[in-house]
């Protein structure tokens, strides 16, 4: 898997085979030609090892099963081949050409017969690349978990009682029906919740599974391409670099410094380094310096990861922040609700015995109080606000599926909620607010800077373009291939490599050629410090000569002299430099990333016999050319910039690139403003503390830094209050992208290191999406607002309606049966309809969501205390006058029209106040309901059954029908709450919290006040990165153990149980001990989300 290029460098250099110095492609004709004697080579090793065991319990069977497959080695030869790590037992195997041979694989070009049925024999043969996970839990279970709730127990006690003696008292043919209705409401509410739960479950379950499905690089008939880690076969060629994660078991086939950190299996935390006489690799394990290729020997649950995953249980019992505020509201609020019942069961018992007439048998008095039993309990069921939690679950369930449309992988459910309070944004640049689809326009070689028409100024025998080209192909991880057919050559690099590649072939080019013509005896990795990347080569004359590719000003630094088009070597003299100087910079000012070749010979004298660790010079090199490449900037990333910024979102650009490339860049994408500060991350890192952070607010542009830098901004940024998202792509990356408040990852270029660290994958590296992101940040917190909005006022108006009715006639008008489907209604009906509300597009025209600021704002005790009070003076007056008012005294039963009247009109009035819910502060509040369809199917279904239960159900639910005139009068009153909550929303409000008691609702910070005061920078720096580094490295393992053979964990939140539980101590206020020191005052609290002062509706 290849690297992307970030910040002006290029990662990789050349490719070798330890054993032979080979390259991993070859030219067309000797790849038609191993193609063809593969079968004799494959024929002579099955001959060989023919009736042979790696391991003496490895039986014929399974040697003879897998020759009827065409392969020369059984599943438990590989197996115990990857398990004892023997190098011997390798050798007895004919080496790794051998065992290449005997999986029919050619070490170069990967899998020969690239189809679906020699991938579906390996696949028969050897197992796939999964393991066993726990089976979701079938329906009937979530049955059984919705069934033991306390309250829902005790109220199947008094349904059991009262269908008993109901029976008893008023006979078999009509003592049922309350038992049996209650029943009923019960099993409704149960199957309801179950079916909500389940469903939650089978979507988190999908999440999961699209968080593993891990996109890495495999070598398939001689062309690199993408493949799930779910597809990973034996015999697959997997090429192997920086950040990356082993996907199985298997050996080296070539590589350079290739060190993996082998930590998580066996304990050893010293990383290995890994060659031909240490070949064997384990899946999960890291890649922490270095490339190659690797074959695979086996996968799933062949492999000691996949045994180990598939014992483990992966599930995350971990709250979000969120949750645990909710949790919080919800206990609040329940104990009020059991007051009042217990309130009004003493109240209701009290008047019965005062004035319980000496006529009533013993059985009569006893279903009675079962009844008033029932009505209290059922008082708690709706009180108790077991629908917050449910919508807080369905909110983030539907944002992250929905996320995943528009190109954003939550790993960390945290941040969902998290993004909505995100104040600063630092993104890269490369890929993210540009296209990464990099091409060479303009070139500098020979002392000219030439013109983008003038590609051709080079002559083809050109001894400085011969230079240049041996450069560019040697110095490269990239693979050319050369359809057989003459079409055009299939470039498998970076998207800088890629760019510099396919200029060099435009030159005459033959890649594959130039790469057999010396070999590589050392290679010096990308680095994001340096910014450059070398390789020492040996031509076949013996000379050796070392190329070196990176940023233009770095490697122009290193040059002394400059090469002419003869070949000739010419001194720089000031003039001269000082001419590349200004080449460089008009190249950067047109927005051309600037990367510089040179070259420079080594005498014999100063080579090693052991290359492999030489650190071959870099200084006096000689400089052969420069070439500017132009990656737009992407379409639509202006107009995102603008809309963070109107949203109170500033965005900063934080590259690797130069300063003049940069702010080229940042001018064009309208991050860039007039009194914006463009600084050098070199600069940034020695500024005073203070003086850091008074020049942090005004800085939009950090040029030239490294990963370093950017985790000392985002450490300032979080100290000053500030809510920080970072982007990241590379393995350095990671401390960065730990310790910001949301870890935003890329997808296409990123390293699996990184999407570890991260909370968030960005799936298409666009700025763009990121921003979708915040939007749906805000959604989570906005639509959790709606529903306790819509909740609280159900709970005021239903407990204020029964006390005050327990009181004063010694009955309450709602029935269990009512009680219970006002439930369902405000419970698990209402939280799917406002959970699952879309996101609008003002939500990025206002402020970001303080930290600090209150799950219940003072506009939404407005609109519940305006909409408690009407519904609760509507309903005592139909109960207290409703018979005279509604003049149906002479019916024969008026009490029960009566009660079915308030019961309807309850109903109806929650149902408009449920719209009224979907727009808190503004007055039309239909704006975009066709947008909502499951919010729509609500209304309509709890409109459907509220008919059904006051017409049909008629015995069950102890109402009467009603005439049209009453269910006009129903309708009508219920539909004056849309009227109202017009008319509330021009009461101002201030925004100083309404009740000082919810204050410890608030969300606490997520770092821990900090015991150490830092003076410098450099102790601030040190401190964060390190306690970064070793939270990150502390829970490396369990978040990786959530794909197959070590795939993408949860972020911060998942695996590990240490961070589980830090992230609950943070969600209830606690200490987290995953961050490092940023202060004595931790992480200040972020801005109010509304400036105070009144707050009118918006139109």
């Amino acid at each position: 898997m290849t690297m992307a290029d970030r910040h002006g460098g290029i990662e990789e250099v050349g490719l070798r085979d330890l054993e032979g110095h080979q390259p991993l492609h070859e030219q067309p004709e000797k790849q038609q030609e191993q193609q063809e004697t593969q079968e004799g080579l494959l024929e002579e090793q099955q001959e060989q090892e023919k009736g042979a065991a790696i391991s003496d319990d490895a039986d014929s069977g399974s040697e003879a099963e897998a020759a009827r497959h065409g392969f020369a080695y059984s599943r438990e030869q590989l197996v115990n081949l990857s398990s004892n790590a023997n190098v011997d037992d390798l050798q007895r195997m004919g080496g790794v050409k051998g065992l290449c041979a005997g999986l029919a694989v050619d070490p170069e070009v990967g899998i020969i017969g690239d189809d679906a049925e020699d991938l579906k024999r390996r696949a028969e043969a050897y197992g796939a690349n999964t393991y066993p996970k726990k089976p979701l839990p079938p329906f009937l279970w979530f049955v059984w978990k919705a069934s033991q709730d306390t309250i829902l127990i005790i109220l199947m006690i008094c349904t059991a009682l009262s269908l008993f003696f109901g029976m008893i008292a008023e006979g078999a043919h009509e003592g049922w029906h309350e038992g049996v209705a209650i029943a009923v409401a019960l099993v409704i509410v149960i199957m309801v919740t179950a079916l909500t739960d389940y469903r939650q479950a089978l979507q988190f379950q999908g999440l999961d599974a699209e968080k593993e499905d891990i996109q890495l690089k495999v070598i398939r008939g001689g062309r690199s391409q993408t493949a799930s880690i779910f597809d990973l076969l034996v015999g697959d060629v997997v090429p192997l670099a920086i950040g990356d994660q082993v996907p199985g078991d298997g050996v080296v086939l070539s590589g350079h410094s290739l060190t993996i950190d082998e930590s998580y299996m066996t304990g050893e935390s010293d990383p290995m380094h890994k060659d031909v006489y240490r070949p064997f690799l384990m899946s999960g394990c890291k890649v922490v310096d270095g490339y190659g290729t690797m074959l695979i020997t086996a996968v799933g649950t062949n492999t000691e990861w996949g045994r180990i995953m598939a014992t483990v249980n992966m599930e995350d019992d971990s709250v979000t922040p969120l949750q645990a505020r909710i949790s919080r509201l919800a206990k609040a609020v329940g104990k009020v609700g059991v007051t009042v019942a217990v309130c009004v069961l003493i109240i209701l018992m009290t008047r019965y015995f005062m004035y319980n007439h000496s006529g009533q048998g013993f059985m009569d008095v006893i279903k009675e109080l079962v009844d008033e039993i029932a009505v209290a309990v059922s008082i708690i069921v709706v009180a108790i606000p077991e629908g917050l939690p449910l919508a807080v679950t369905l909110t983030l369930a539907y944002s992250m599926r929905k996320m995943m449309n528009d190109k954003a992988l939550v790993r960390n459910m945290a941040a969902c909620e998290t993004m909505g309070s995100a104040t600063a944004i630092c993104s890269d640049k490369t890929g993210t607010l540009t296209l990464n689809q990099m091409t060479v326009v303009r070139e500098w070689h020979a002392g000219v800077l030439h013109q983008p028409d003038a590609i051709d100024s080079f002559h083809a025998a050109s001894p400085l373009l011969q230079v240049i080209l041996e450069g560019v192909a040697q110095n490269s991880t990239g693979t050319v291939f050369i359809p057989r057919n003459g079409g055009e050559a299939e470039v498998s690099a970076s998207p800088t490599e890629t760019a510099i590649i396919q200029w060099a072939l435009s030159l005459g080019m033959d890649y594959n050629g130039l790469r057999h013509a010396s070999d590589i005896i050392s290679v010096e990795a990308f680095n994001s410090t340096k910014k450059r990347a070398g390789v020492a080569v040996r031509r076949t004359t013996g000379d050796v000569v070392v190329h070196w590719k990176g940023a233009a000003e770095m490697v122009l630094a290193n040059c002394e002299s400059w090469m002419d088009a003869q070949g000739n070597t010419v001194a720089f003299t000031p003039d001269k430099l000082e001419s590349v100087q200004a080449a460089i910079a008009t190249m950067a000012a047109s927005s051309l990333r600037c990367i510089a070749l040179a070259s420079s010979p080594v005498p014999l004298a100063t080579v090693p016999d052991d290359t492999e660790s030489w650190q071959f010079p870099d200084t006096s090199l000689t400089l052969l050319a420069i070439v500017g490449i132009k990656d737009p900037c992407r379409p639509g990333v202006p107009e995102a910039v603008a809309r963070c910024q109107k949203a109170g979102v500033k965005v900063r650009m934080v590259t690797g690139d130069n300063v003049l490339t940069a702010k080229a860049i940042a001018l064009e994408c309208g991050i860039l403003t007039p009194n914006g500060v463009v600084i050098e991350g070199k600069d940034f890192r020695v500024l005073p503390l203070d003086r850091m952070m008074e020049i942090i607010p005004t800085i939009d542009v950090m040029a030239r830094s490294s990963p370093t830098d950017k985790h000392l901004l985002v450490s300032m940024l979080q100290r000053m209050g500030e809510v920080v998202a970072v982007t990241g792509d590379g393995t350095n990356d990671a401390p960065a992208l730990y310790e910001a408040d949301i870890g935003l990852s890329m997808g296409l270029s990123g390293t699996e290191v990184a999407k570890e660290s991260s909370d968030i994958i960005i799936l298409d590296d666009n700025f763009a999406s990121i921003v979708r992101v915040v939007r749906w940040g805000r959604s989570v917190f906005a639509s959790i607002q709606k529903y306790i909005q819509f909740q609280l006022t159900v709970n005021i108006c239903a407990l204020s309606l029964n006390f005050i009715t327990a009181l004063t006639d010694g009955a309450v008008p709602l029935t269990t049966v009512q009680l219970l489907w006002v439930n369902l209604i405000m419970n698990t009906l209402g939280a799917l309809a406002l959970a699952t509300e879309p996101p609008t597009a003002d939500l990025l025209e206002q402020p970001p969501v303080g930290r600090t600021a209150p799950l219940i704002t003072n506009v939404m005790w407005r609109n519940i205390f305006t909409q408690a009070a009407f519904q609760l003076t509507v309903l005592m007056v139909l109960n207290y006058a409703g018979i005279s008012l509604l003049g149906i005294g002479s019916v024969d039963n008026p009490t029960e029209v009566k009660n079915t009247i308030i019961f309807n009109t309850f109903v109806f009035c929650q149902l408009f106040n449920e719209i009224n819910a979907r727009r808190p502060n503004k007055l039309n509040v239909f704006e975009r309901l066709h947008k909502s369809p499951i919010f729509i199917a609500v209304l309509c279904f709890s409109v459907a059954f509220q008919s059904i239960i006051v017409e049909v159900l008629q015995s069950f639910a102890h109402t009467t029908s009603l005439s049209w005139q009453q269910w006009l009068l129903c309708i009508g009153i219920g539909a004056i709450s849309l009227p109202l909550a017009i008319l509330a929303k021009f009461i101002p409000v201030s925004e100083t919290p309404l009740f000082d008691c919810f204050k410890r609702l608030r969300l606490r910070p997520r770092h821990r006040k900090s015991s150490h005061n830092f003076t410098t920078v450099q102790e601030l720096q040190a401190s964060a990165i390190s306690a970064a580094a070793a939270a990150t490295n502390s829970r490396a393992a369990a978040s990786s153990a959530a794909a197959p053979a070590g795939g993408a964990g949860d972020g911060k939140n998942g695996g590990s149980a240490g961070a589980a539980a830090a992230d609950a101590a943070a969600a209830e206020g606690g200490p987290d001990a995953r961050s490092g020191a940023l202060g004595p005052e931790g992480k200040a609290p972020a801005a109010p989300s509304a400036a105070a002062g009144p707050v009118t509706p918006s139109l």
